[in-house]
């Protein structure tokens, strides 16, 4: 254990700094984590750990999970302690696109079960953590290693419509989506348990306040010091952050407080610039190995579009300021036009979807159609006579019954619109295809 009295105070502001951009990609997990697997009182609550919560709906502006929510596949949630043994997630075959996605306790994925990655046929996946160090059973068909002992699960499954016949195909396969302790799998004798750790109940202020590292202290203790990370957790360590869940700020000398307090401003103000000028998901998700060391980055993706999938499975794309320059764009203010071209409509093998969040919360707008995002999906879209697309992005409904079957219904302000691809083909990836501008109309 450090001791910060001993620690220059100097030398503090940039390690708070640092720690504080390291840290916030696992601090907003635990803002998801703890309703759903922690607190049992809310509703939010998926049953603990190690249980699927199924949403067969897309979700709705009632949904606050979760930042910039994913309004094209309904999700299954669940998350796994693996520190006792490993776990097993079972799935059955699937006629369409489908990913369980299992990222770790700072965000990145430690693997992909799905269309992409693992076709389309049944199959039981071992998912271990960082300490495990026994025998694979026969029969699974893949193992996913994770760096952390605590993952989560935010799948997605396709919904194809909102016709009650589409909402039961969905929850038919969802329902075979299973998890089991490994014992339970092989039918053998289970482990001792792990120790129930006394959680910290999450409130939203402590991302501004040095109470910030008594709750990374607290999640360090589920993720066991990376190579690559060494140098920082060793750092934090001289501040006695070293994921014992002891740390105290009151006990803090005054200077080496005030430094903290510093530096988690300056990591704010960094971010929110950085957050400023991104505008499209590349380098936000993925795995270890694709994020590597670009910490702020990382926290980007956390603050924009938690959960969100690596570029090859999912891209993503926006606007930080409209054609006119205006940042945010106002739907309060303007209305706007997307249109796509002919040859520029977004190429995507599975599909796409543009949908709205109103700022600074991005959450989805409440509106009189229910209508939170629009796509190649959206029945009675009305296409260009060249073959092309116009979107019509405002918040009251426009009077031209051509225009309001191309509405995507907007906030009364300030807002936000992320497009999708699903399967993305190459001139995504590569740049060749890009986003047209957002016109004011």
């Amino acid at each position: 254990m450090g001791n910060p009295a001993l620690v220059d105070p100097t030398a503090v502001r940039a390690t708070a700094a640092e720690a504080w951009i390291w840290g916030y990609p696992l601090l907003q997990n635990y803002r998801t984590l703890y309703p759903q697997a922690v607190d049992d009182a809310d509703p939010r609550h998926v049953g603990g750990f190690g249980v699927f919560r199924h949403y067969p709906r897309p979700f709705t502006p009632a949904n606050t999970d979760v930042v910039t929510p994913n309004n094209d596949t309904p999700y299954s949630w669940a998350w796994l302690d693996l520190r006792a043994e490993p776990w097993v997630v079972s799935v059955p075959a699937v006629d369409r696109y489908y990913v369980l996605p299992l990222h770790e306790l700072d965000t990145p994925y430690a693997g992909f079960i799905g269309s992409r990655v693992t076709g389309q046929e049944a199959g039981d996946h071992l998912v271990a953590g960082p300490r495990w160090q026994g025998t694979v059973p026969d029969g699974v068909a893949g193992v996913i290693r994770t760096a952390t002992e605590l993952v989560g699960i935010a799948g997605r499954t396709y919904l194809g419509g909102t016709s009650p016949e589409a909402v039961e195909e969905l929850e038919e396969i969802q329902r075979q989506y299973r998890l089991r302790p490994l014992h339970a799998y092989t039918g053998t004798a289970a482990p001792p348990p792990a120790p129930d750790p006394v959680w910290p109940l999450w409130r939203e202020e402590v991302l501004d306040t040095v109470e910030f590292f008594s709750f990374l202290d607290f999640l360090l203790g589920f993720f066991p010091v990376l190579p690559a990370e060494a140098e920082l957790r060793g750092r934090l360590g001289d501040l006695g952050i070293d994921g014992r869940g002891e740390f105290e700020p009151a006990a803090l000398p005054v200077e080496v407080r005030a430094e903290i307090e510093r530096g988690i401003a300056d990591a704010r103000a960094e971010l929110t610039r950085e957050a400023g000028l991104t505008d499209g998901s590349a380098g936000l998700f993925g795995t270890r190995e694709q994020l590597g060391p670009h910490y702020l980055k990382r926290a980007v993706g956390a603050r924009m579009g938690l959960y969100g999938l690596p570029a090859e499975e999912a891209w993503y794309g926006g606007w930080t300021a409209d054609s006119e320059g205006g940042s945010p764009p106002n739907t309060g203010e303007h209305d706007y036009v997307l249109r796509f071209g002919p040859d520029a409509l977004p190429p995507a093998r599975f599909f796409w979807s543009a949908t709205m969040y109103a700022l600074p919360d991005r959450l989805l707008v409440d509106n009189p159609l229910d209508r939170y995002s629009i796509g190649d999906r959206t029945p009675g879209l009305v296409h260009d006579p060249d073959g092309g697309l116009t979107l019509y992005l405002q918040h009251k409904r426009p009077a031209d019954a051509q225009h309001s079957a191309n509405w995507l219904p907007a906030p009364d302000g300030p807002c936000t619109v992320v497009v999708r691809l699903y399967g993305p083909d190459e001139r995504a990836l590569d740049g060749r295809w890009t986003l047209p501008p957002l016109t004011r109309r």
